[in-house]
């Protein structure tokens, strides 16, 4: 919650001072002396009581019934822990289980077609069915496709956002968040009233990318965020997989030739 400090900064401060108390509780002049520890970020980790509400944050997080996970639980997901920066915190409505270290990243445009949405029902609920948690970023399109198919075939789908926890985008999707929550997870590493905007969603998308065995991309232009997704993958050398267009009309050929 203070500006500027993301996990690989502290990283480095809890490497230096223990934990995250003696961060909070150490002067301006000790946390410069940290690398990468400017002036600036320095005042604000000095000053944090004045820029946190933390008593407001914590109340936010009882009263909205989530809980928040740390690299420490038990429950933080164990292949997110292996990437770079993996998140320090993360907000989760619902739950993480064992279960979920067997899953596997759906992803695809929001803006997508018939055949692209009737793919992902169909993948997901096979995976979701065999025991295959599906992960995906909660968006319209192939995302929500993808938690559809997952809940349809009695599995677990996990879906991570890139606002707030409180905050419900799209708003249509509200319904489906709690049916998430009440199969899986609905998760975040943003604090309370964190809007989306042009960094969020990349920063969700590691998360996708970081916490599965690989990342499959139903349909997706040159632009999509979901060639984000798999790019992260890619860079933590997860496995990338991509649904050739059409595999319906390709099936019933291969049938036709046979006949």
């Amino acid at each position: 919650m203070i500006e500027g400090v993301g996990p690989v900064r502290a990283r480095s401060l809890l490497e230096h001072f223990g934990d995250a108390p003696a961060i909070l509780a150490a002067s301006k002049a000790e946390l410069r002396r940290i690398n990468n520890i400017g002036g600036d970020t320095a005042e604000k980790i000095a000053g944090w009581e004045k820029s946190v509400d933390l008593a407001g944050e914590l109340k936010r997080i009882t009263d909205f019934g989530c809980h928040v996970l740390t690299q420490a639980d038990e429950s933080y997901p164990p292949l997110l822990r292996e990437i770079y920066d993996p998140p320090l915190v993360l907000y989760v409505k619902g739950q993480l289980t064992a279960q979920d270290k067997n899953s596997v990243a759906m992803v695809g445009s929001r803006l997508t077609t018939h055949y692209g949405i009737e793919t992902a029902r169909k993948l997901a609920y096979q995976l979701a069915y065999t025991g295959v948690t599906v992960v995906s970023g909660g968006a319209r399109g192939i995302d929500t496709a993808a938690h559809q198919g997952a809940l349809s075939g009695k599995g677990r789908t996990i879906a991570v956002l890139g606002t707030g926890i409180n905050l419900i985008f799209p708003p249509e999707n509200a319904e489906l968040f709690e049916r998430i929550a009440a199969n899986g997870a609905v998760i975040t590493q943003f604090p309370f009233n964190r809007p989306a905007d042009k960094q969020t969603f990349p920063i969700r998308n590691r998360i996708v990318a970081g916490m599965t065995l690989g990342t499959l991309v139903v349909e997706a232009n040159l632009a999509s965020g979901a060639l984000i997704t798999a790019n992260f993958a890619t860079e933590y050398g997860r496995q990338v997989f991509a649904v050739p267009g059409r595999i319906l009309d390709f099936v019933l050929n291969k049938v036709d030739c046979w006949n």
